[in-house]
């Protein structure tokens, strides 16, 4: 039998050694998130000494301190909270109705063979099309406002959801199905006890990336045409060769962003706490 008590040296060192560097490393809680702050503040120092030491002209960039004044300023003055709640409200309505029609288009194509033969490839060939090509179109038929600016989005988000729904709802593994019919299931019960639950994880996969892809899509819709939201004020910031604004407005989308993906990842660990190890590695 071999030893492996303290007494053999040589089991015992590296047990000893990879429970201290464990303690370690649980010894500085949040280590990584201060590194990636640290490093962040590094950056951002290097960026302001590099403009100030080489005179580079804020119209060309600008140093962080003059972004910064331009983000409090803006937001001070309620100029970037009334434009911000306009891209806000044009892009968690078009997520949602994304998210609706993705799901509901995805339970359809996979459960029924003539919807997948009929309606999936238009689906197709409405993805290839460019969104930026087609949001002109969209902009004469529903108008300057928010209507325009909610179907962009929608168009926009719609096809990652759709398609990890019917992944989802095909990989479901054929053994549960069989029992479930050996029980004498309906296939509304098959659907709602198997075939959705095993589906949540490819869904919610697919949320995420739609909820970022919802961000850009108002933002080339205000691009395109549009009286109010931030991506009409980086048109106006551009025009006035105000980098600083529009770099501050960056922020704000990107904060914005990095917000809405912790929601969607917060309502997915509540959902599926069965699944953790699918939630922690999307």
């Amino acid at each position: 039998m071999t030893d492996t008590s303290p007494a053999n040296g040589k089991i015992a060192g590296p047990v000893i050694a990879s429970g201290r560097a464990s303690v370690r490393r649980r010894a500085i809680p949040g280590g990584d998130y201060l590194i990636s702050f640290s490093t962040f503040l590094i950056l951002l120092a290097a960026w302001e000494a590099s403009v100030r030491v080489f005179r580079v002209p804020e119209f060309i960039l600008p140093p962080p301190s003059a972004i910064i004044v331009s983000l409090y300023y803006g937001l001070k003055s309620g100029l970037f909270i009334e434009h911000f709640l306009v891209t806000a409200f044009q892009t968690l309505t078009g997520f949602l109705l994304a998210a609706f029609f993705g799901i509901g288009l995805g339970a359809l194509v996979a459960q029924f063979r003539i919807v997948e033969r009929t309606v999936y490839p238009w689906l197709v060939a409405l993805q290839t099309l460019p969104k930026i090509a087609i949001a002109p179109l969209i902009i004469i038929w529903a108008g300057y406002g928010i209507q325009s600016k909610v179907i962009i989005v929608a168009l926009v988000a719609l096809f990652p959801i759709l398609v990890n729904t019917i992944v989802g709802l095909k990989s479901c593994d054929q053994g549960k199905l069989d029992l479930m019919r050996s029980l004498g299931a309906t296939p509304w019960e098959t659907f709602r006890l198997v075939r959705l639950p095993n589906a949540l994880p490819f869904i919610f996969a697919g949320l995420n990336v739609a909820i970022v892809l919802a961000i850009l899509g108002s933002i080339v819709g205000e691009f395109v045409g549009s009286k109010a939201g931030l991506g009409n004020l980086i048109l106006e910031a551009n025009f006035q060769f105000n980098v600083a604004q529009m770099f501050a407005i960056l922020v704000i989308l990107g904060v914005f962003g990095v917000a809405l993906s912790m929601i969607v990842r917060f309502i997915q660990g509540r959902l599926l706490f069965w699944n953790a190890g699918f939630s922690q590695s999307i």
